[in-house]
């Protein structure tokens, strides 16, 4: 008596991928108990076995909005149009740290986790989404100390206006999340053969909040330097951020949109090199 095989159902199925647009985004989903798993752990893991636990996440934004106000706003006298220094400050730095630390943390993926890729199957982009979604975790609790400081300052008389651009916030996040994981997989993809870029992450990243307007609004650059500054994705998204909350400086909708196509663009094309890379990334990891 033969046995028919054709009705049975597996729950997995590993196949080989097709086209670079194979992304197997379904199974993405299938694992997201992984994924939260894995935001748990990162989250867990950034306190523990420290003196002060949590609170390392409100003294990063309180100390650098700190030594940001002294040295940018009251020696080098940088305008921050009408708002208080400190607040000004304080949502560059919040947004800005959200932005940076998914780009360090997931250009890394590959060579932090080559031993566990190596050994168990798992879609591979799992990895680097628990790390945007374990810094949103980190940015939340940031935002909420931006939120105290900004009703401190409206309450004690300051002239902040938060206005219908607020209403962009999330779009904002989204777009910033998206565009740190991106460029992150194209980053994460080249180290595996081109182990030096991993250092040029480092201070290239320094070098790209400069580029930002996080110290300055982008009104009060050069208008030489503005056109090139605005070619950053981040610019528009700073400064809508920045505009929503505080009511001061200017909207750029145009930069905005220019924002939004560039993060589109550059996720997509972040999503299709991790594809291809993580094919085989063993083998010359």
């Amino acid at each position: 008596m033969s046995l028919d095989t054709t009705q049975e159902k597996w729950d997995l199925e590993i196949k080989p991928q097709s086209t670079l647009f194979d992304l197997h985004l379904k199974d993405v989903w299938n694992y997201r108990d992984l994924l939260w798993l894995l935001v748990r752990r990162d989250f867990v893991s950034f306190y523990k076995q420290t003196i002060f636990g949590p609170l390392w996440f409100f003294i990063q934004p309180i100390f650098t909005t700190v030594i940001f106000t002294f040295i940018f706003s009251n020696l080098a006298k940088i305008s921050t149009e009408g708002a208080p220094p400190a607040l000004f400050y304080m949502a560059g730095n919040v947004a800005w740290n959200y932005f940076s630390d998914g780009l360090n943390k997931t250009s890394t993926v590959f060579r932090d986790n080559a031993n566990i890729f190596g050994k168990v199957y798992f879609p591979r982009l799992i990895m680097p989404l628990s790390i945007i979604f374990s810094n949103l975790v980190k940015f939340g609790i940031q935002f909420l100390l931006f939120l105290l400081l900004l009703a401190y300052y409206m309450f004690t008389g300051f002239n902040i206006h938060p206005n219908w651009c607020i209403l962009l916030f999330p779009i904002v996040i989204i777009l910033m999340a998206i565009l740190g994981l991106g460029l992150g997989l194209i980053i994460t993809a080249m180290t595996t053969k081109y182990r030096d870029l991993t250092f040029l992450v480092t201070f290239g990243v320094q070098l790209l909040m400069y580029a930002t307007p996080i110290i300055y609004p982008l009104s009060s650059a050069p208008e030489k330097y503005r056109t090139i500054i605005a070619f950053n994705p981040l610019s528009g998204l700073i400064e809508t951020f920045r505009y929503g909350f505080l009511g001061t400086g200017e909207f750029y909708p145009l930069a905005l949109a220019y924002s939004v196509v560039a993060s589109l663009v550059i996720f997509l094309l972040g999503l299709i090199v991790f594809n291809k890379v993580e094919r085989n990334f063993v083998d010359t990891i």
